[in-house]
């Protein structure tokens, strides 16, 4: 016998215009924090941010890999009816709960079409804003400190290599409880 789904959204068409607006203003201000209101009730590992991100970016027609186990795909197949693939490369979205696919082995775009890249979603430890790297970029006046706990020692280096591919490179949203923070491509990060 499988387990019982968990609820998504308890208003979906509301709560995933929420997130969707979380997440805009997350891409247009890089490094910021973001709270999420109405967070669906997710099968463990998936957090409820990373999950609401989840539900409302994908749909039937984008594929989604994620490393969340049976339980969380089912869950996602019947909340959104996104096909779920096994190859990190073939997908338009994904979610890492626990280490991050590299940034290399992801779709990248091409020069032509740089929107087919991937956008990951990346559950953190923790997001606070005021510490941590120094991001520069578009959307970001001078500079903004965003601290990110639970991320790989070579994170930085790999956001650097896929930052230097632009326009193509992957988009990066960094989820943690209720909150989430993203980094469009174009961001640059500094250590320290």
């Amino acid at each position: 016998m499988s387990p019982a789904l968990t609820p998504g959204f308890a208003e979906p068409v509301l709560d995933s215009q929420r997130c969707f607006r979380a997440v805009l203003e997350a891409m247009a201000r890089p490094g910021r924090v973001q709270r999420l209101p109405g967070l669906p009730e997710p099968p463990a590992p998936l957090g409820a941010a990373a999950a609401a991100v989840l539900l409302t970016l994908a749909d039937a027609d984008t594929p989604v890999w994620l490393d969340a186990g049976a339980a969380a795909e089912a869950w996602l197949r019947f909340h959104a009816g996104a096909p779920v693939v096994a190859a990190p490369a073939e997908a338009a979205f994904l979610l890492a709960c626990g280490a991050p696919p590299a940034l290399r082995d992801l779709a990248q775009g091409t020069e032509e079409e740089p929107h087919r890249s991937a956008t990951l979603i990346l559950q953190v430890d923790a997001l606070e804003e005021g510490a941590g790297w120094r991001l520069t970029g578009p959307g970001i006046e001078q500079a903004h400190r965003l601290r990110v706990a639970g991320l790989p020692a070579e994170f930085a280096a790999d956001w650097q290599a896929n930052r230097a591919l632009f326009p193509r490179g992957v988009d990066l949203v960094l989820c943690a409880g209720d909150r989430l923070a993203a980094l469009p491509r174009t961001t640059s990060l500094e250590i320290g």
